[in-house]
């Protein structure tokens, strides 16, 4: 039994998926102004987990993940850069997948764009002006009315008195109330627009999400995902408009990933602290930066340091260093063990990620301890138990060796490491000891470290 922790009720709830055997999840995705940042990491791996875990347990799983390519930041970034909107986010989207390619984060089932959805979403909002939600403004504008919809704060705990006795607004603005929010916003002249019934103009952020995940994914569907930063007001509002429109519960499930915190303090461009995917995969393999996330609980807060970014490559590598040297086993040979019940025990649990890891760990002292016992069979019996139970979280499915010499920008590319280590081979067979263990330090001071076996000399990076 799958247990998830629901945002909407705060606790944790058995998951029965409406149709059984299939789950319909939305997750809100990227804005593509920019390139992504650790923060959309943590988002993208952690709802990657939940996909990967929910069809390795049978699921059959429609996984929708928007992009957001029409918004007030993106229309600013292109006409700094002097290029089009849709150079920009055509731009942006497609480092996004390299990105995500890296992460070893899977493509959704489907990933919709704003913008290809203007007439359903302008259906949507007449739908909700026809049933007295929503209002045209004398400026063009189209907002809904928050006080039209009794259920407004469940998701998020907040009292609409509270939000109003706290809100102000500016006087060029036409709602009728502070809390109203924009479902349709007017053209400025010469900006990018389509026709609607209330003039030209472009859909709010909101409203896109609504009428994206309903098209996909029906009225009312399983889980729906997204950021912390995203519960209000962005899924608040969805939860109102969604409902008001369709006259149904949108979402049974809400799903919420922890924020991410660097050195304690908040990550933020104005403390300097800001970082994106590619920045910190030029000094750590992508798997480690995965490995990294994916080492906390989804829900939890997770703080980057160098320092933590250094342990979660340490704590990699062992595991790496137990699949070292070994052919696992072919899986088919391989039968469900107590390894595989212990990681759906933690992976059932609101997909205790971290209790899963720790039964990785487990299988990779298994296999050390059959290599000292001179037990090969059962190493690689153990080895491809490590592999299929990593794969589920998006880990281990890289040849140990590749791993290993991974290049994160050092200095010695593969060939120069391999004709140094043949140097000190032929110093070590001339006697040439001091020869020999001066390349090996020299190797050591530029990260590459040497290890020597029977079978000879391997290499890796460190």
């Amino acid at each position: 039994m799958i247990r998830i922790y629901n945002t909407l009720t705060q606790q944790k709830e058995e998951f029965r998926p409406i149709e059984p055997g299939k789950v319909r999840m939305y997750v809100c995705g990227m804005t593509v102004y920019d390139y992504c940042h650790l923060g959309h990491a943590r988002v993208l791996v952690a709802f990657d987990v939940v996909t990967r875990y929910l069809r390795h347990r049978g699921y059959d799983v429609n996984y929708v993940r928007n992009i957001t390519d029409i918004d007030d930041k993106i229309l600013r970034r292109a006409d700094e850069n002097g290029e089009s909107y849709t150079e920009l986010t055509d731009r942006m989207i497609k480092a996004m997948h390299e990105d995500e390619a890296r992460l070893g984060v899977l493509s959704p089932t489907e990933e919709p764009r704003a913008t290809a959805f203007i007439s359903e979403i302008v259906a949507m909002i007449q739908t909700l002006i026809t049933g007295g939600h929503a209002y045209a403004a004398d400026n063009g504008d189209v907002y809904f009315a928050v006080d039209s919809f009794d259920g407004y704060g469940k998701l998020s705990k907040k009292k609409l008195e509270d939000l109003l006795a706290g809100a102000r607004v500016d006087v060029q603005e036409a709602k009728r109330s502070p809390a109203d929010f924009a479902l349709w916003k007017s053209a400025k002249a010469g900006e990018v627009s389509w026709p609607s019934p209330w003039g030209d103009g472009r859909p709010g952020w909101h409203i896109e999400c609504s009428a994206m995940s309903t098209c996909c994914l029906g009225d009312t569907f399983d889980i729906h995902g997204g950021g912390p930063d995203l519960l209000f007001p962005h899924h608040e509002n969805e939860i109102a408009q969604s409902e008001c429109a369709t006259g149904h519960t949108f979402v049974n499930t809400w799903m919420h990933a922890g924020a991410i915190r660097v050195n304690k303090e908040k990550m933020s461009k104005s403390l300097g602290n800001f970082f994106t995917i590619r920045e910190i995969m030029e000094k750590y393999p992508a798997e480690v930066v995965r490995y990294f996330l994916v080492s906390s609980h989804y829900r939890s807060q997770v703080d980057y340091s160098e320092e933590n970014l250094a342990e979660a490559g340490r704590t990699l590598t062992r595991l790496y260093h137990a699949l070292r040297g070994i052919v696992p086993a072919k899986a088919a040979d391989v039968q469900v063990s107590e390894h595989d019940e212990r990681f759906a025990e933690a992976m059932d649990d609101d997909f205790n990620t971290a209790g899963a890891i720790a039964v990785l760990h487990a299988v990779a002292n298994e296999i050390n301890q059959h290599r000292r016992d001179g037990r090969e069979e059962d190493a690689k019996y153990s080895a491809a138990i490590l592999v299929r139970l990593g794969g589920v979280l998006g880990l281990l499915q890289q040849d140990p060796e590749a791993f290993f010499q991974a290049d994160t920008g050092s200095e010695l590319s593969a060939d120069d490491i391999e004709a140094l280590i043949q140097a000190r081979a032929d110093a070590r067979k001339g006697r040439d000891f001091a020869e020999a263990d001066r390349i090996r330090n020299d190797l050591a001071d530029k990260g590459i470290i040497l290890d020597d076996s029977r079978e000879g000399t391997t290499w890796r990076r460190a």
